[in-house]
């Protein structure tokens, strides 16, 4: 038997946003009645990165979010309205609001893969590229050309300028050497957080080579005063339980450089076994019921470890990395639950003692006031792992007549009847790949 335990009575900190995704909201047009709004607006989304909203046409596709989309001719002059085409963004950025989530502004180019590029190459001028988002930022915060005087602190420089080493060629996200990417941060990082010293000005958005974040947190620390409000990384794997063993690593790597008070952000993940060979695997467990455990189970693992301050899920654009909704009718996928359910605890807002004897099981406990409510999720990599006998075991609350709730291959956060709190315990049998809420 796998034991949970939770303390109501014993509080650890304050639950974090583990459920930011990237990317907004679909809206139904005039023309198109698709949709996601409203189960957009219910999973209560804290924050939504930009990066890649110019792949869908739904949100204004190449016109959107990305600075040279928006700045079109980088020879025109920085500070004349009429050299930026803001309406597909402006849209785009009020849609976010308009389902109660903030935008954190990817400023950059989405990932190019075909043969030319044209948004990842190098600018010219870095001085002259800073000063171009300074006047998108300056759009959305303080109303310069006609723009809006939004809540957006996140603005982040770029997009994996280490997914490719220096000499490859057809490079997918920066076309400049690693050096000319410390230069380029420094040079933009410095301007921005002059002009806006009240933001958020981060990066690097790294592919996850930590090799590659050492080098960077050298070259910024050897300039001094550079501006690093937060650190953004990313990573695709297996494994929840590995989420935090990086997370701690790089935690690490930014106190030994003098960062370690900068928040620490994953800001894109997902289940991916293998990008060649079982990558058609890994997409196919994405939508399913496999990867909404996965979501749970990282979920509660980045919340559990003190060295990771945000989870932004990749990706809640239609495409095969969004286990949210269903691409074509947008309809709602069991990967959907984990963000409903963890949202409920970021209500609550205060997460208490929880532990697990089992590393196939995660839980996290919340509590407000008289409101509790846990997250235990069983996750398993093996797909031929069998069922789990579990016992929860709570303290510092009367559980009687709380509400208990499932997500498996068959549920959808349907009320579990099988089974009911006796003196505080709960004896369940969960199905591998199974998520449990329960609430009082």
């Amino acid at each position: 038997m796998s034991n949970v335990r939770i303390d109501y009575s014993m509080a650890t900190g304050k639950i974090k946003p583990m459920h930011a995704v990237n990317n907004g909201p679909v809206i139904a047009g005039k023309d198109q009645t698709r949709g996601n709004e409203e189960s957009y607006r219910s999973a209560r989304i804290p924050y939504a990165r930009t990066h890649d909203a110019s792949f869908f046409a739904g949100y204004g596709g190449e016109h959107t979010v990305d600075v040279h989309a928006i700045f079109p001719n980088f020879d025109a002059d920085v500070n004349d309205p009429n050299s930026y085409d803001f309406p597909c963004t402006d849209l785009y950025i009020s849609q976010i609001f308009r389902v109660g989530t903030k935008p954190f502004y990817r400023l950059g180019s989405k990932i190019e893969h075909g043969i030319k590029k044209y948004g990842t190459i190098m600018p010219k001028d870095f001085q002259k590229w800073a000063e171009i988002c300074e006047h998108i930022i300056r759009h959305y915060t303080e109303g310069w050309a006609n723009g809006f005087k939004y809540d957006i602190e996140y603005w982040e420089i770029w997009n994996e300028p280490d997914i490719d080493p220096d000499g490859a060629k057809n490079k997918k996200c920066w076309s400049g050497n690693e050096s000319d990417y410390m230069r380029f941060y420094i040079t933009a990082s410095k301007h921005l957080k002059k002009c806006f010293p009240h933001l958020k000005i981060g990066g690097p958005a790294s592919v996850g080579d930590e090799g590659f974040m050492e080098r960077f947190l050298q070259a910024i620390s050897r300039e001094g005063n550079v501006p690093l409000d937060f650190f953004s990384w990313h990573w695709y794997w297996t494994e929840p339980s590995d989420v935090s063993i990086k997370g701690s690593r790089i935690k690490r790597l930014l106190e030994k450089y003098g960062y370690g008070n900068v928040e620490s952000i994953l800001n894109e993940w997902n289940y991916v076994r293998d990008w060649t060979k079982e990558f058609v695997y890994s997409i196919k467990q994405i939508i399913g019921i496999k990867g909404a455990a996965f979501t749970a189970a990282c979920m509660s693992a980045g919340q559990n470890n003190p060295d990771i301050d945000m989870l932004m899920y990749y990706d809640a654009r239609p495409t095969g990395f969004n286990g949210l909704w269903d691409m074509y009718a947008y309809e709602e996928l069991k990967g959907y639950y984990p963000f409903y359910i963890f949202a409920n605890l970021y209500e609550l807002g205060t997460q208490v003692v929880n532990s697990s004897d089992d590393e196939n099981i995660y839980v996290v406990g919340a509590r407000n006031g008289d409101k509790v409510g846990a997250m235990v999720t069983y996750y398993a990599e093996n797909d031929n792992l069998d069922s789990k006998l579990i016992e929860i075991s709570v303290d510092g609350f009367d559980m009687s007549n709380a509400k208990i709730y499932i997500v498996d291959e068959v549920n959808s956060m349907s009320p579990y009847l099988k089974a009911s709190f006796n003196d505080n315990k709960l004896n369940l049998v969960l199905k591998r790949n199974s998520i449990i809420y329960i609430e009082k």
